[in-house]
């Protein structure tokens, strides 16, 4: 596989850090979870098995092995020493001025391993006065400006999907993949820095551009479009759907099925931004031809006029549509204590000649303790001292 030979080391909990290292993982780096000896506190999220551990652990963890270790005090520290020692990268999710105490900064584990890479995700970045703020996905989507521009204006919305956590991961994971390049070139290693915060950012640029240049003020509209129109959600005889338009050619399109040919000479929308900005006109009309159609009629003329469109699914339907399954992005997992296989989702990117592929179910906590470190020179009585003493767990 292509990351066949890379060693990780994942302290990461929740979503940024391990989704960061789980990707590396699916691409064949050996990712080592280092969690507490009775586990880590992310396991549980959205319980989903028969032993409780949850679909964010479930779906974030898969393809590693676990290493449940205390690393606090000299001995931990010593474990922790050896283990980087072996590693190329270690991925931690803390505000920076946290790795010092856990004895990840840059400068100590560079000091073991001149060529380590170290990939940290915060919420916040590691300059600013929020710096060494705790923060979640929802505290991102609300500072970009997302969570504002979101719902019909009078409470501003968040999506329940953590966009900003899985894009920070997406960047780390990019910028690891960069730093290994730059390694194999010159031999040098670095820190790689994400947030929770600069991910959203990013996402939310054509607004905050927009803002910075031209400050429109822009208000929520439920779901129709500031820069772009008709684009709303509609309903249908039997339910919901939703259309994108953006540019004159698919407007002109539109225009046609819709049957109103003197649209296209109006001065109201001549340009995505005007029709932005009467974008309820069109999204009434739309609305009316959609209220006397079932969502196939809709989305079936939708697409031989070639306008970009689909259903609103639920989640129970986004599983049983058949473009979703088509996808065989879904993968039945046998995971240990549940006795029906857990369908965890592929990376949304594939490779043609090295496809990341799920090969193993997400850990226990400390199931793969004694034999990672017999790796790193570990007598069998050393290990069960280790385990006598508190400082590490095997999973039984």
């Amino acid at each position: 596989m292509a990351l066949e030979g890379i060693r990780v080391l994942d302290f990461g909990r929740y979503v940024a850090g391990p989704y960061c290292a789980m990707l590396l993982a699916d691409f064949g780096a050996d990712v080592i979870r280092v969690e507490r000896p009775d586990g880590g506190e992310d396991r549980a999220i959205a319980p989903v098995t028969d032993a409780g551990e949850g679909a964010v652990f479930l779906q974030g963890n898969r393809n590693k092995r676990s290493l449940a270790l205390d690393p606090r005090g000299e001995a931990g520290q010593a474990v922790l020493r050896r283990l980087v020692a072996t590693a190329d990268v270690v991925v931690v999710n803390v505000p920076d001025s946290a790795l010092a105490k856990m004895g990840l900064d840059y400068v100590s584990l560079a000091a073991i391993k001149p060529d380590i890479i170290l990939v940290n995700t915060s919420s916040f970045g590691s300059e600013g006065p929020w710096a060494d703020r705790p923060g979640f996905d929802s505290v991102a989507q609300a500072m970009c400006g997302s969570a504002f521009l979101s719902g019909p204006g009078d409470v501003p919305y968040r999506t329940p999907i953590a966009w900003a956590d899985n894009a920070t991961a997406v960047y780390a994971a990019f910028g690891t993949m960069v730093a290994l390049f730059e390694r194999s070139r010159t031999g040098r290693g670095q820190q790689v820095t994400g947030s929770l915060l600069a991910s959203a950012l990013a996402f939310s640029a054509t607004y905050l551009i927009e803002q910075a240049v031209r400050e429109p003020d822009r208000q929520a509209i439920g779901n129709r479009s500031c820069i772009g129109g008709p684009t709303d959600t509609f309903r249908v005889l039997d339910g919901w759907v939703v259309m994108q338009i953006v540019g004159q050619t698919i407007f002109m399109r539109w225009a046609k099925l819709m049957d109103e040919p003197e649209w296209l000479e109006d001065p109201r929308f001549a340009t995505d931004e005007l029709r932005g900005d009467n974008g309820a006109i069109l999204s009434e009309r739309m609305a009316r031809w959609c209220a006397e159609r079932t969502s196939s009629e809709v989305l079936d003329a939708l697409a031989a006029a070639n306008i970009p469109a689909g259903p609103v699914l639920s989640p129970r339907q986004a599983l049983a549509h058949p473009q979703v399954q088509a996808t065989g992005m879904f993968v039945p997992t046998q995971v240990p204590g549940n006795e029906a296989p857990v369908p965890l989702i592929s990376p949304g990117v594939a490779l043609s000649a090295t496809p990341g592929t799920i090969r193993t179910a997400p850990p226990r906590a400390g199931e793969h303790s004694r034999e990672i470190l017999a790796e790193i020179g570990f007598g069998d009585g050393e290990v069960d001292a280790l385990i006598a003493g508190g400082l590490v767990s095997e999973a039984g």
